[in-house]
């Protein structure tokens, strides 16, 4: 058994036997569904907008690209439900909005 195999085994049996609870640091984000109509994001986008700073999204801000309606409402959104307590409620939009847990970052638009 390799030693960095039997370091990880030591490591798990101590958290099971000292009840030490093991974290992940992955923190979903909340993007836009895909089908949701572009009516939808754009209230999305109206709404968010009213919490939060939405210049990152408007013509030369570091997520005007990609130029999508989809894109910004997903970025807004993620914002809106970043600064209200990463709630499910908070990423709901009028059933619009889902959780994922890979990043949707791109380019220079860092969520």
């Amino acid at each position: 058994m390799s030693s960095q195999l039997l370091t990880l085994l030591i490591i798990l049996s101590a958290a099971v036997i000292y009840h030490i609870p093991v974290v992940t640091c992955i923190e979903p984000w909340c993007v836009a569904l895909p089908e949701t109509t572009p009516e939808q994001l754009q209230a999305n986008i109206k709404f968010a907008c009213e919490k939060v700073d939405c210049s990152p999204i408007q013509y030369g801000g570091y997520c005007y690209y990609p130029n999508t309606l989809l894109d910004h409402a997903s970025f807004v959104m993620d914002m809106y439900y970043q600064s209200h307590g990463r709630t499910v409620n908070a990423c709901d939009f009028n059933h619009s909005g889902y959780l994922i847990y890979s990043d949707p970052s791109q380019g220079t638009c860092i969520h």
